[in-house]
């Protein structure tokens, strides 16, 4: 069961997403999953089941060209998707990762 903040999160990763998804399939089926697995604690590739972060990469410029035109090449996807909407994500206050991510916030809060 998701929390009101979790909600609030989703929705607004999922309406993010269809803004930039480039067809029917990208913005009915592909944002909500992408938005459902973003609030997950894994690295979102993880948690989208790809074995990379490379294949991942490839899936979203699929679904979502501009968007992966948008990102710089090293930001993670989620990091770059919850800074998108304002918002810190749920995995990121227990990442064991977060001196390599870039800009973190969390890491720049305990700096």
């Amino acid at each position: 069961m998701r929390t009101k903040e979790q909600d609030m999160m989703y929705h607004k990763i999922d309406t993010y997403l269809k803004k930039y998804a480039i067809n029917e399939e990208a913005r009915y089926c592909v944002s909500p999953l992408v938005a459902l697995q973003s609030l997950e604690m894994n690295h979102l590739y993880q948690d989208l089941g790809f074995k990379s972060r490379t294949q991942m990469g490839v899936y979203m410029a699929q679904h979502f060209p501009q968007l992966a035109y948008m990102k710089p090449k090293d930001k993670l996807w989620k990091k770059f998707l919850y800074d998108a909407i304002g918002m810190v994500a749920p995995a990121c206050a227990t990442c064991n990762d977060q001196e390599h991510c870039f800009t973190c916030l969390i890491a720049e809060a305990t700096a």
